[in-house]
């Protein structure tokens, strides 16, 4: 009966280990899933990092292209602006006399359509 019961306490401490060697490898797998999350959150974060300072970089490169274009375009309409003044200038003296010459010059006539009372 000794031997059985020596048995039985050797299956059971047996049992024991191999309960604690599953239990130890949870631990390692538990702890590796959390340093695996920890690397890839800090990878992720380096990558956004990079994406963002190359967005930065194209965002800055585009604007100042758009600060010359808008430059450009004031330079434009202050040139058509300061054309069209000097245009009106050159033929606002031309205008108004033709203005009032068919204003002064009027000559009366009946119209072809019109009818005397009779």
């Amino acid at each position: 009966m000794t031997s059985q019961s020596q048995g039985i306490q050797q299956l059971l401490q047996a049992e024991k280990r191999a309960k604690d060697k599953l239990e130890e490898a949870k631990k390692r797998k538990g702890k590796r899933l959390k340093q695996a999350k920890e690397e890839a959150t800090a990878e992720i974060d380096h990558y956004r990092l990079q994406r963002e300072k190359e967005f930065r970089n194209k965002e800055t490169n585009v604007m100042g292209s758009q600060g010359n274009l808008s430059a450009k375009i004031e330079e434009q309409t202050t040139e058509a602006i300061r054309n069209l003044t000097s245009s009106y200038h050159r033929n606002m003296e031309n205008m108004m006399k033709k203005l009032l010459s068919t204003i002064y010059d009027i000559s009366p006539e009946i119209h072809p359509n019109f009818r005397p009372a009779v």
